[in-house]
């Protein structure tokens, strides 16, 4: 029934002495973690600097550099972070440690460095294969356990890795398209990832760390948003008409809106740890409600792009690399000021990016700055006060 739970199963280490000396690859959340937000923290005053014009020394920092390193660079780190840690729970089994998980780490790295520095092509190759490398330790435990519940995630994974691939064509122009088509396929696809995952875990959070709370969840409804929000993801990159197109991603965040009511957020805002969530998951419908009016002219693109990613996925993203790296280091789940000031930077950065794109032309550098400074600061503060957490071994002496 747990999706992620805190406590462990028991395993043994194939290389205990190894692991004893270097705690950070003992699980696969502590180098991804750490790694999505440095890089978070960094690549974005990066390109907001080339942006503006006030740097201009490094011509792979472009517009598709910076969707594609928000994408496939921090989100996807911290997804297989969370699977390598969540695959072990699901199954009893382990998933990469020690140097395997240094190697994954380390390519991740240099799959970084090389779209930043390397010819494109060789680049792609280097970027692509990532996702295989790293989705098949999971596929392997998953099919080894027969746990067929979390399958789809390999079927998702396999679609990012296609998502990817036609970035890199795009750009290569191997293929005549926009490279922001795959971007906003991909970015549909995580939706579907954080609304499946959400469902299972953030009423569940709510009940146990909210005293009273006892969210309503109905499977139908459940099924019902899913269905809603693939339908309307692919019509959203469809040559479809754009009244049709806005009608169904209307009527997706309609449901999903139903469905994340009845979880009962208002009553989470005494919890930190538990807010945050709902209010990160909150910017989905908002999002789908924005590309709907986005379709028929009313408002531009980018800012239901910006809900969906800076809202929903930066803080989803926040909330559950505090909470998974509380919980699998041996500390309580208890939030401080650290854990507040990232929550409120990240969601005011979101409001701040959003307003960039709907806002006035004269606000607008404005708005982005804030963004950029928002965003750079949650991240930065949780390299700073969780990186100890994630380069010690845990503070009660068990593996992990």
């Amino acid at each position: 029934m747990t999706l992620l739970s805190i406590e462990e199963p028991e395993t043994k280490s194939d290389s205990a002495i190894w692991h004893k000396q270097h705690p950070v690859w003992g699980l696969g959340f502590r180098p991804f973690y750490l790694l999505a937000a440095c890089f978070a923290a960094l690549s974005l005053p990066l390109w907001i600097a080339q942006y503006l014009g006030w740097f201009s020394a490094w011509p792979q920092v472009t517009a598709a550099w910076h969707m594609h390193e928000m994408i496939f660079g921090v989100v996807i780190a911290v997804i297989i972070g969370f699977l390598f840690t969540a695959g072990r729970n699901w199954t009893g089994l382990p998933t990469p440690t020690n140097l395997h998980l240094a190697g994954l780490a380390c390519w991740w790295l240099i799959g970084r460095v090389a779209m930043l520095a390397a010819p494109p092509s060789l680049a792609a190759l280097v970027d692509l294969s990532f996702l295989p490398l790293a989705a098949w330790p999971i596929y392997r435990v998953l099919k080894q356990s027969g746990n067929k519940r979390n399958m789809f995630l390999i079927m998702l994974l396999a679609l990012l890795t296609v998502a990817n691939a036609i970035f890199h064509a795009a750009v290569l122009n191997l293929i005549t398209l926009n490279p922001a088509l795959p971007i906003h396929a991909a970015i549909l696809i995580i939706v579907v990832i954080e609304s499946v995952i959400g469902a299972r875990v953030i009423p569940m959070f709510t009940q146990n760390g909210v005293p009273g709370v006892v969210p309503i969840v109905y499977p139908w409804l459940n099924r019902s948003a899913i269905t809603a929000i693939v339908i309307a993801s692919l019509a959203s990159i469809s040559p479809l008409p754009s009244a049709l197109i806005a009608l169904l991603c209307a009527c997706a965040g309609c449901v999903v809106l139903a469905r994340f009511a009845l979880w009962q957020p208002h009553r989470t805002l005494g919890t930190p740890l538990v807010w945050i969530l709902h209010l990160s998951y909150a910017w989905i419908p908002l999002g789908f409600f924005m590309l709907a009016l986005s379709a028929i002219g009313l408002i531009p693109s980018s800012a239901a792009w910006h809900a969906l990613t800076v809202g929903s996925m930066a803080g989803l993203i926040l909330g559950m690399m505090t909470r998974t790296t509380l919980g699998h280091t041996g500390r309580l789940l208890k939030t401080g000021h650290a854990e507040l000031a990232m929550y409120l930077l990240i969601q005011t950065g979101a409001v701040a990016r959003v307003t960039a794109s709907l806002g006035a032309p004269a606000l607008y550098q404005v708005s982005l700055i804030v963004a950029m400074l928002c965003w750079s600061s949650a991240f930065l503060l949780f390299v700073i006060a969780y990186g100890p957490y994630l380069l010690r071994a845990r503070v009660d002496g068990r593996e992990g």
